[in-house]
């Protein structure tokens, strides 16, 4: 989708799309996030930008805070105020009237900078002589030394990383057994007749959610709806655990016991599967398709929206009197 904003604008613009290009005069700031951004008008204010390359080519009077892979700042472009932000290829040839503070792969200035110049990079900046007022300062990430660890490290930190998350999925399903035992038994009830219908419905729901979001987050309008799904379908994706935990114990306790034992004991098989490598993407599948099928399936089954007929609608007529010919 392409994004022209030719016309002066009086306020902000917040704009995404894949290419974006900015022509007129804006009297506020430029929100954006696209493939590519151009700007060639005039912005009284700031610029807040994500992209994969960004021209500018027109005059900020304020600042510019961009996050990019390639940022052009031509000639005939500048910023009144600072440049902050990272990308992989920097190349100024304009003017910045403050200070330039970025992470960067590669940084060229054949412009002018008013103020400072601080810049994260392994490799020496391309400053042409005079170009900067200020001090220019290059900050080098120090390299880690990789460190071999030891068969017993190795296992000590397994084993820790296991208990720990025995931990603190046990307190969870616990917790939830405690203060939601009906939403447990009503999930979980999806699965005793037909597991495999609540694995077909979870493995529709985790290819057709996904794309309905791809789509709705490539349109403006449809970003914010996209976002709240995407809270909720990860909300549905971690309960999948819990749920998953007290279906195992279902299966391995038959009785009357508390809904706490049979959660504890199905989340502690189930976080010694997850541990486990290569069975571990098994159970992990199985746990995420099973418990997104029972739990849409549970939802359809209490859905609010239904209606039960009543009573004296369902309650079958009397037979009617045959009348008696004497």
């Amino acid at each position: 989708m392409t994004v022209d904003v030719a016309g002066d604008i009086q306020g902000d613009v917040y704009a995404s799309g894949q290419h974006i290009t900015v022509s007129g005069d804006v009297t506020g700031d430029i929100i954006a996030a696209a493939q590519t951004i151009v700007i060639t008008g005039t912005v009284d204010g700031n610029v807040r930008i994500a992209a994969q390359d960004v021209t500018v080519d027109g005059d900020v009077t304020r600042s510019g805070t961009i996050f990019a892979a390639t940022l052009n700042v031509t000639d005939a472009g500048s910023f009144g105020g600072d440049l902050v932000g990272g990308a992989g290829d920097i190349a100024i040839a304009g003017e910045v009237g403050r200070d330039v503070v970025v992470g960067v792969g590669t940084l060229t200035i054949d412009g002018s900078v008013g103020g400072d110049v601080t810049y994260d990079s392994d490799v020496e900046a391309n400053i042409a002589e005079g170009a900067v007022e200020g001090s220019v300062e290059q900050i080098v990430t120090p390299q880690r030394e990789e460190v071999e660890a030891s068969p017993l490290a190795l296992f000590a930190g397994w084993l820790l990383g296991l208990l720990y998350a025995l931990v603190a999925f046990s307190l969870i399903t616990a917790l939830t057994a405690l203060l939601l035992p009906r939403l447990l038994r009503q999930v979980t009830e999806q699965l005793v007749p037909s597991p495999w219908k609540a694995l077909l419905v979870g493995f529709v729901a985790s290819i057709t959610v996904p794309v309905v979001l791809l789509f709705l987050l490539v349109t403006v309008i449809g970003a914010p709806l996209a976002l709240a799904v995407l809270l909720v379908w990860i909300a549905f994706t971690l309960a999948t655990f819990v749920f998953g935990a007290y279906y195992i114990g279902r299966l391995l306790f038959r009785g009357t016991q508390h809904p706490v034992v049979p959660a504890l004991v199905g989340g502690a098989i189930l976080i010694v599967g997850l541990q486990i490598p290569w069975l571990n993407i098994a159970v992990w599948l199985a746990m995420v398709l099973f418990g997104l099928g029972a739990e849409l399936l549970a939802i359809y089954a209490h859905r609010p929206w239904r209606r039960t007929p009543p009573d004296s609608a369902a309650a079958p007529r009397p037979a009617a009197a045959t009348p008696t010919v004497g």
